[in-house]
């Protein structure tokens, strides 16, 4: 079977249509159960047949033949489709497959992910053979197709080419376009973009923007420029307005904006009584976010905010499917379907007690089935992270005139620097500390001061980072060098220093951006993070998605790059990278 589109072999359909016939037997089925029929939007009593992978029948029959058939009585409890998160970024920490494992067993069956590790990582022809290691998982992964990298880079005309671009459009396992953070180019002048826009929505895959506070006039001039969705609503009415243009909505519950419960509430103060057209994300949180759970903690959110349950439902498996066009295989239980279920011991209660994802038990009352799946990231040149360079005192130079300064954990600032910066050590009494990206293979640096971060730590060092680059902050020069010598010792990860001591460290072993273990233990690790540097002044949400903000150009108002300091409304580089 190939996996992304679940073309069934014309040998493996026959064996499927021979369980109808009673030739051949079910090896599941799930008897007297209520389940969610998404067509009629009805709670309905049946027998789910389920041969491998694929169910082949729901309705009031049972099979003659019961050879090697697993029959689970499901009386009093009711089955919902797997749900579906349409927007993932399987990379926060984490790693896309210990997240799809875990994401299983609390219900989250189907992933659709960002693809931009992969195209700085590692090569197309490794990416495209992992992206078939991942069709084996029981919970199905999907990808998009970026357009840009978000960020200002030096490799950029030549990791976005029309030819790896069009690459990646074409694969079968790619279900969209975007996500779409470069609209600023393409409403100007950028033809290149705007193509594989058009290639997109030819070969049928929608096209998902990035528009926070987008105003009518920017979003009518997108919906023309061919996007068909976006997540980045920040109100119930900014939802109403992308609703009322055609837009697929994904409303959010994020680890920097979990909105979703708010949004929900203003819809319905707006008189919004259909649901159709909205999905619900998690938008690559943090691990700690997921302590609980996926797409079922949104689904909990909506029926706790008054949504109806089957419309909860619907949000969170049907429309999702809908939206990339997988309805026939995703989002629904019937013949043909994919045998994505979910078993729950109450209508108002999202988290299954048994999860069953491809036609395997992930979960079963209540207990965790280990699956024999692996992922040989070392195959993929995805292993520790070996740096051949060494961070000198003669780059720890900090002279620039202006630094960056934290509002929240979005928005950065440029402010004039007015503290000594050529000193060993920042002083306690002010929030500054020194920052700076640096070249992961050591041929640049940028430079500066960092405003709202911390207020007494020594010395951070991350290989995570947006770009795959080098982030060092904190106030002390000396624990800044013993930070970086830390992580470049353990292969990557993230490492806090202080008073001459390292306090904290996390190796992320897969190419210095990913954790290799289970989710539970980096959950722990992440909050201790967080802990550390709020014991250390830190005041806001979510630390890994500052290293990542840093350079991120689709935030404002100014970003530390590969090319510099950029003020990112007007592109301009402010300060650029000082070559080592």
């Amino acid at each position: 079977m190939n996996d992304h589109l679940y073309r069934w072999r014309n040998k493996e359909i026959r064996k499927q249509v021979a369980v109808i016939d009673g030739k051949e037997s079910p090896t599941l089925i799930l008897k007297n159960a209520y389940y969610l029929n998404v067509f009629l939007r009805k709670w309905l009593e049946a027998h789910i047949w389920i041969y491998h992978d694929r169910i082949v029948y729901v309705g009031s029959k049972l099979p003659k033949s019961l050879t090697d058939t697993e029959v689970v009585d499901c009386t009093g409890k009711y089955v919902v489709p797997g749900y579906i998160e349409p927007h993932a970024h399987p990379f926060q920490l984490y790693n896309p497959y210990e997240l799809a494992m875990y994401a299983g067993q609390t219900g989250t069956t189907t992933m659709m992910n960002d693809n931009l590790p992969w195209l700085y990582l590692t090569n197309r022809q490794k990416a495209f053979t992992l992206l078939e290691d991942f069709m084996q998982l029981p919970v199905s992964m999907y990808w998009w197709a970026r357009f840009d990298s978000q960020s200002e880079i030096n490799e950029e005309q030549e990791i976005f080419t029309d030819e790896e671009v069009q690459a990646w459009l074409q694969h079968e396992a790619v279900v969209q376009g975007g996500e779409l953070t470069a609209w600023p180019q393409v409403l100007r002048d950028d033809d290149r973009i705007l193509h594989w826009m058009q290639e997109a929505k030819r070969l049928r895959k929608p096209v998902e923007g990035h528009f926070p506070g987008a105003s009518e006039h920017t979003l009518v001039k997108l919906k023309l420029l061919g996007v068909s969705s976006d997540h980045e609503a920040l109100s119930g009415e900014e939802v109403y307005n992308r609703l009322s243009m055609g837009y697929r909505v994904g409303l959010r519950n994020s680890s920097i904006r979990p909105d979703l419960g708010k949004l929900l509430n203003e819809l319905q103060d707006l008189g919004i009584d259909s649901y159709d057209f909205l999905t619900m994300t998690t938008d690559g949180s943090t691990p700690a976010f997921y302590e609980n759970g996926i797409i079922n903690q949104c689904v909990q959110i909506a029926i706790d905010s008054g949504v109806p349950a089957i419309e909860a439902y619907m949000m969170a498996t049907y429309n999702a499917a809908e939206q990339f066009h997988l309805e026939e295989r995703l989002g629904g239980i019937a013949p043909g379907r994919v045998a994505h279920l979910n078993i729950l011991s109450d209508v108002n209660n999202a988290t299954p007690e048994s999860v069953i994802a491809k036609g395997k038990w992930l979960k079963k009352d209540g207990q965790l089935i280990d699956q024999d799946v692996e992922i040989d990231w070392d195959k993929y040149g995805l292993g520790e992270l070996a740096l051949d360079w060494q961070l000198t005192e003669e780059d720890l130079q900090f002279s620039m005139p202006v630094g960056l300064k934290m509002v929240n954990d979005v928005i950065m600032k440029p402010y004039p620097i007015t503290i000594d910066a050529n000193t060993e050590e920042i002083t306690n009494s002010t929030d500054e500390s020194f920052l700076m990206l640096i070249d992961r293979h050591g041929k640049w640096r940028v430079n500066t001061i960092i405003k709202g971060f911390t207020e007494t730590l020594g010395g951070l060092a991350s290989s995570y980072s947006l770009t795959g680059d080098i982030v060092l902050i904190g106030k002390s020069k000396s624990d800044l060098l013993l930070a970086f010598s830390r992580m470049k010792e353990i292969g990557g990860g993230i490492v806090l220093v202080h008073e001459g001591k390292v306090i904290f460290e996390l190796p992320l072993q897969i190419a210095g951006m990913m954790y290799k273990g289970k989710m539970p233990k980096l959950i722990a690790e992440d909050k201790r993070l967080k802990e550390i540097l709020i014991d250390h002044g830190y005041q806001y949400v979510d630390p890994p998605y500052n290293l990542l903000f840093l350079s991120s150009m689709h935030l404002p108002f100014v970003r530390i790059t590969p090319l510099g300091i950029i003020d990112v409304k007007k592109k301009d580089i402010l300060f650029p990278a000082i070559m080592r």
